[in-house]
């Protein structure tokens, strides 16, 4: 299987970048600095690395990469910078989702392609209309005013949603929310469940990063994950910690 990456040179990207040539699969990334890419995966004959930037590479440049990939995941985020917050391009994340469903959609293929899509608890699945505390509400609120990549992480779930759907013959998609992520070395046990089981804001939980690599490449693997979970926007936690 071929999987293309984008977000690949950050700190959750390359953790799902790993876990995809652990598995086996070839890859490709798109990187806008593949200097800074580890020196394993320069000479790996598995990896395809791509330089440039998911939003400037031309439509037909776009559809050539996605060609003869069976799945595309997204870990792309801004960085934690004023620049990396407050500049542009402030729908990174929506506007590469956009792009490269339309890139899969043109191509015509004859199967569908799978679509993994890193986001956060923090956003809802309105298709469950998930319930949460008025504090909570508020607090949401207030990052949509003062923190636009909260709003791009939920734009760009609600195109997969509301945009491609439930029943697309091009592309089947998973949102992938993790919760508060952190650094671990090896990948431990974890759990997924449909909905959060606890408040993103007051009480968030801890998920690593590896964990989230790894279950999001298990979701482009295995075919009964898949399966599972398309469609939807499952939450992941490291079961380490304390619920």
């Amino acid at each position: 299987m071929t999987v293309l990456v984008v977000g690949a040179s950050g700190a959750t990207g390359s953790q799902l970048v790993e876990q995809l040539l652990i598995q086996k699969h070839k890859v490709k990334v798109i990187v806008r600095s593949p200097e800074k890419l580890p020196e394993a995966w320069k000479t790996n004959s598995n990896l395809q690395i791509i330089s440039a930037s998911v939003l400037e590479l031309s439509d037909s440049e776009m559809r050539e990469i996605v060609s003869d990939c069976n799945a595309v995941a997204s870990c792309l985020g801004h960085n934690m910078s004023w620049k990396g917050i407050y500049g542009q391009p402030r729908r990174l994340v929506t506007n590469a989702t956009r792009r490269l469903c339309n890139a899969i959609t043109s191509n015509n293929f004859d199967s569908p392609t799978k679509f993994v899509l890193m986001n956060t608890t923090g956003n809802r699945n309105r298709d469950l209309n998930e319930s949460i505390s008025f504090a909570q509400k508020c607090v949401i609120g207030l990052l949509r005013l003062v923190l636009p990549p909260h709003v791009d992480n939920e734009k760009a779930a609600d195109y997969l949603r509301t945009q491609i759907g439930q029943n697309n013959i091009a592309i089947e998609w998973v949102t992938v929310r993790p919760d508060g992520l952190i650094n671990e070395e090896n990948v431990s046990d974890y759990e997924i469940h449909q909905s959060p089981t606890r408040s993103a804001i007051f009480n968030a939980g801890k998920v690593s990063r590896i964990n989230v690599g790894h279950f999001m490449a298990s979701l482009i693997n295995d075919s009964n994950l898949w399966a599972k979970w398309k469609g939807q926007m499952p939450v992941i936690y490291s079961v380490t910690f304390p619920k």
